[in-house]
């Protein structure tokens, strides 16, 4: 019988990782979830208290909008058939219906610092969704955890990440930036600002100085920005018009073309710093810029999404009394991606 396989959606950025990767698991069943969540959680993303994240609003939206055009097959939060494995890029929250099947995470982007919050999660119990992205791989509920780079699989085997459980793959999205030269973005040779939505995930953001900054960058030059797509669109416009009168202001549109077009990318703590660092932009932000480079995701060729699948198919086809992963399966896996690029 041929095996069922979920993939927990979320973000839009999310939701296309999952249906890149889905497209490798022939002759696989593949249904698609936007993400959802149990108990007190769930109850609130029910009455819209969750909005702000992927549990709802605009971003719950937009993954729906993005598995109706694409027309792939949806099971609401899993509950229609029994799953074989699970996908999923985020295991902050870990839905009670794929505990006890194989579970598979993969790291969706950069992940934030570990600031008073990681703190608080890491050293007195507070849930992981309360650090966001600085949580993730702690849950240890996962089989196997495909990360962007080395870098990143050191960075969370630091964290305490269970090393025997983490292969490098690379990740969608941001595994081949050279495609991005190839774009109809009209603009060209300016200054790009990228911000981020740190106070929609109820974090401290001085945008007053980040505009200041992004003015002396700039120099007089051309600047065009780009608002990051859960951020509050509406409050970002007023404060970029106080200092950028004129400067185009895109709320939506490909952030990875428009990087590619710019000579200098100004962000805050977005992926997109990945992208201007894989094309060999100048690259402004609130990260150290020796430590992205260590961080930054295999420049694979676009070949992540069949690497992550084949993980997967390993996973799927391994009994489930026997699922243990290890650096021995790992360290096979990235020696036969390797030979196989240097052919």
């Amino acid at each position: 019988m041929t095996a069922n396989i979920l993939f927990v959606c979320g973000s839009l950025n999310q939701t296309t990782m999952m249906h890149k990767i889905s497209v490798h698991l022939e002759p696989f069943n593949c249904y698609f979830t936007p993400f959802y969540a149990d108990g007190v959680i769930g109850l609130a993303a029910k009455a819209g208290l969750t909005d702000f994240s992927i549990l709802g609003g605009r971003h719950r939206r937009a993954t729906e909008d993005y598995l109706r055009k694409e027309k792939l097959p949806v099971d609401p939060g899993g509950r229609q058939r029994n799953y074989d494995t699970v996908v999923t890029c985020t295991d902050l929250i870990v839905q009670n219906n794929i505990r006890g099947k194989r579970l598979m995470l993969v790291q969706e982007g950069m992940t934030e610092s570990e600031n008073f919050s990681y703190f608080l999660v890491r050293n007195l119990g507070f849930p992981r969704f309360v650090a966001n992205t600085a949580a993730t791989g702690l849950s240890n509920a996962y089989d196997v955890f495909c990360v962007a780079s080395e870098g990143y699989r050191d960075l969370f085997a630091r964290k305490g990440v269970n090393p025997d459980k983490i292969v490098v793959t690379g990740i969608p999205n941001y595994d081949h930036a050279a495609q991005y030269e190839n774009n109809d973005f009209p603009h060209r040779g300016y200054v790009l600002a990228a911000t981020s939505s740190i106070r929609e995930t109820l974090k401290w953001d001085d945008r007053d100085r980040f505009l200041q900054q992004v003015r002396q960058i700039a120099a007089g030059r051309d600047i065009i920005f780009k608002l990051h797509p859960n951020e509050n669109a509406q409050r970002a416009l007023r404060e970029i018009r106080k200092y950028f009168p004129d400067a185009p202001i895109y709320t939506e549109g490909n952030a990875h073309h428009m990087i590619a077009n710019c000579d200098v990318l100004i962000a805050q703590t977005s992926s997109v710093v990945f992208t201007g660092l894989a094309l060999g932009k100048e690259v402004h932000s609130y990260l150290d810029q020796e430590v992205l480079k260590k961080l930054l995701p295999l420049q694979n060729g676009g070949k992540s999404s069949e690497r992550i699948a084949e993980v997967c198919r390993q996973l799927t086809y391994t009994p489930l009394a026997q699922v243990k992963w290890s650096r021995l399966k790992s360290r096979r896996l990235q020696r036969k991606w390797e030979t196989s690029n240097a052919i």
